[in-house]
């Protein structure tokens, strides 16, 4: 009885250690309360048109399809915002920002659009939520309907870019992959606006958001970044 009960110990220590060596996995979002804002509530941080950005009741929106940008430039950093879309949106979340003046070729767009209309949901799956516009398409569709609330992080660390929506890790892109203006690594087209090749872009840029476009509402809140450790 003894030997039996001593080799019920073993087993169970055994697994005990077992079951602690295995990696806890990290969340898709981070606890980012602390973080610095994106934008000062303001707006006097940003570079912008002048009004067409609005912050009320710490919601951001947009009346015209023009973009906001961070005057500070970031290289390494993480995003992590939240984002509600209406019928049709179609915006995103841009990084590595080198030129605001002539963003579309001289950035990096996360998509962010209504995935439930048909004009999106029949569109490309890189021009749809979650992708990297032009370029990489997301994993699986996590947007929620027009109305609610979306959590996004965007975690880039040099040319390696991560997403995350709402809990799961949906895109992850080397851009050093991306050497043509025209064909994706997969052989698809590049749509001919992104005429350069992402493994030619800075990692360094400003950050940010797409306005009103495509005739939609787009609407941020808790907007947050640091730098990626």
């Amino acid at each position: 009885m003894r030997t039996a009960a001593m080799t019920l110990s073993i087993v169970a220590a055994l697994a005990a250690a077992s079951l602690a060596a295995k990696p806890v996995a990290k969340p898709a979002h981070p606890d980012s309360s602390g973080w610095k804002d994106l934008f000062a509530a303001d707006l006097s941080d940003a570079i912008r048109p002048e009004g067409v950005w609005t912050f009320a009741d710490g919601v951001l929106t947009a009346s015209e399809d023009q973009c906001i940008w961070t005057k500070e430039k970031f290289g390494d950093c993480v995003v992590d915002l939240e984002f509600k879309t209406a019928d049709g949106t179609n915006s995103g979340v841009i990084v590595y920002c080198s030129d605001t003046n002539n963003w579309i070729p001289n950035s990096v767009e996360i998509q962010i659009a209504d995935d439930f209309a048909s004009k999106w949901s029949e569109s490309p799956k890189t021009w749809q939520c979650g992708a990297f516009f032009g370029h990489l398409a997301a994993k699986e569709r996590t947007v929620k309907k027009p109305g609610e609330w979306n959590r996004m992080t965007v975690t880039c660390r040099g040319k390696i870019i991560k997403v995350a929506l709402n809990g799961k890790v949906v895109n992850r892109i080397d851009m050093s992959r991306w050497t043509s203006a025209t064909k994706n690594p997969d052989g698809s087209e590049i749509p001919s606006w992104l005429n350069k090749p992402l493994a030619e872009l800075p990692t360094e840029g400003h950050i940010g958001l797409q306005g009103k476009h495509a005739g939609a509402p787009i609407y941020f809140r808790n907007l947050k970044i640091k730098p990626a450790k």
